[in-house]
């Protein structure tokens, strides 16, 4: 309870996105949240009445167009953006984390703790997981999205390959009844391999924590459009719980009928997972909403997904320079309002969004 309380009190402390109080007609509200955020204090900031000059654009567009329903996800130009953030909390499930959280008692089981031994093994994946999400709250806007995620399922990838082959080479069969009598805990295993299994276990969690954990929240908002952000989250999201349901009606019986296979079939999925984020999962981080249109509606890109996702790089620097300096004279506003949104882009049209382009990461 303590940290839900915690965190109850300190939501009174944090401001509102500047979005959403632009389409509530708080405007000075607005204002002032920008200036925290980008403007280092002045109100006056060329950075700051740019991005409240686009925000105003945008707003008076999408009150032109209210009239949004969930197909509005299916259409040619959002059906990617759609399937990506979908994607994206489907392998957060499909990783198995969540399955490691909640019957990581069975795994210990098989390597040998029992009793409360078992319990406080547990509760140390816990900690590992609240203390390695840390680093990527300070730095995840460094590190960008498509590298965080790439690196996470394959290290995930690595250790669930490693349980699976400790248990296949050193384990035995515990009986139908399983190891003290818990029949999901099927294999047993002892002795140093049992010590790597559980290494293994917390790695794995540790692996997870700094980079699906927290970007598979992060970054399917950062793909949509204002006006149809909150269906596209939502619908994402109830992928996510669907499949956490799925998931925890799926372990146990695959724990008693194929064993230490059940990590092979996750770290199956992070390869997948590896391989689905390089093809398809373009940058976001230090992206204006506008310019993350862009990447998918680039005329010059690939029909359907716009600018290939391995092509796109990381703007935080250029746009914490702006931040300092304010814009360059060749940023300007070139798009259209092609899929609702406008994007901020290089004069003359001639640079992609996916490595150009002013603003922040959207709010």
């Amino acid at each position: 309870m303590i940290p839900a309380i915690c965190l109850f009190g300190a939501m009174f402390f944090l401001p509102e996105s500047p979005r959403w109080l632009a389409r509530k007609e708080r405007w000075e509200d607005a204002h002032a949240v920008l200036t925290l955020v980008h403007g280092k204090g002045d109100p006056d900031s060329p950075f700051v009445r740019r991005e409240l000059e686009e925000i105003r654009a945008m707003v008076e567009f999408e009150r032109q167009n209210a009239d949004i329903t969930y197909l509005e996800l299916l259409k040619p130009h959002m059906i990617n953006r759609t399937h990506i953030g979908v994607f994206t909390q489907i392998w957060s499930q499909l990783t198995g984390m969540n399955v490691m959280m909640y019957y990581i008692t069975y795994v210990f089981l098989m390597a040998g703790i029992r009793g409360n031994a078992n319990l406080v093994a547990s509760s140390i994946q816990y900690v590992i997981n609240v203390a390695m999400t840390v680093p990527a709250l300070l730095f995840i806007d460094r590190w960008g999205r498509r590298p965080t995620l790439l690196v996470g399922a394959i290290l995930m990838m690595t250790f669930l390959f490693a349980n699976a082959g400790i248990l296949a080479s050193y384990g035995t069969y515990a009986g139908p009844s399983g190891v003290a009598n818990t029949p999901a805990a099927s294999w047993e295993v002892s002795g140093p391999p049992s010590k790597a299994v559980i290494a293994c276990s917390y790695l794995f969690v540790a692996s997870y924590a700094p980079t699906w954990g927290p970007v598979s929240w992060i970054y399917p908002p950062e793909l949509f459009p204002l006006r149809v952000r909150g269906k596209a989250v939502a619908l994402a999201t109830s992928a996510n719980w669907a499949f956490n349901f799925a998931l925890g009606y799926f372990v146990p019986p695959a724990f008693v009928n194929i064993q230490w296979q059940t990590y092979l079939v996750f770290a199956v999925f992070c390869a997948a997972m590896a391989v689905h984020v390089f093809f398809f999962f373009p940058e976001t981080a230090g992206k204006t909403l506008e310019e993350v249109v862009h990447l998918f509606e680039d005329p010059e890109g690939i029909k359907g997904l716009g600018t290939p996702a391995w092509k796109t790089r990381i703007s935080t620097r250029r746009t914490a320079r702006m931040e300092r300096d304010g814009f360059d004279e060749e940023d300007v506003v070139v798009g259209g309002e092609k899929g609702g949104s406008q994007f901020l882009g290089r004069g003359r049209g001639s640079g992609s969004g996916s490595e150009e382009g002013g603003g922040g990461k959207g709010s």
